[in-house]
């Protein structure tokens, strides 16, 4: 039985109190709180412009009727990926992940990509650990104070 259902508006009230908490707890060396807290109104409207957008699918990933997690593909891009907490270090992200990497090779994709916080170790690990490689290419988080992303690669099939 699929883990991820589509993600519809209703459940954002769920998901942007989630999402949050893991920003918090992950970003928190990169966004500082004091200086940079997390942009509820900015990242709620673009939910909100994503979720409209033909282009991107989005997720929601659910246990026991709870919203647990989230996530979204544009392409072939992996573009959002995001679990509750309370489930880091359960597997639930690694099923998550799997599942998304095999919505985009159903796609007829044979290259996958992301983008990742350079800073955020513990995201990189993850992606690494599952095959995914840093590329050259950089570019620059549209939130202040702008940290640099890397590009990362993953080969399907």
């Amino acid at each position: 039985m699929p883990l991820l259902r589509p993600l519809r508006p209703d459940d954002l009230d769920a998901l942007l109190p989630l999402q949050e908490e893991g920003a918090v707890a992950a970003l928190a060396h990169i966004f500082p709180q004091e200086t940079h807290p997390f942009p509820r109104t900015e990242v709620r409207a673009r939910w909100v412009h994503e979720l409209a957008d033909s282009a991107i699918r989005s997720f929601a990933a659910e246990e026991d009727g709870v919203l647990v997690g989230f996530a979204a593909t544009r392409r072939d891009e992996l573009f959002h990926l995001g679990t509750a907490r309370r489930t880091w270090g359960s597997g639930l992200a690694g099923r998550v992940h799997d599942e998304l990497v095999a919505t985009i090779a159903e796609s007829g994709h044979r290259v996958a990509w992301l983008r990742v916080f350079e800073e955020n170790r513990r995201a990189i690990s993850f992606y690494e650990r599952r095959g995914w490689v840093a590329t050259d290419e950089v570019s620059w988080s549209l939130f202040a104070p702008h940290p640099a992303l890397r590009r990362f690669e993953l080969a399907l099939g």
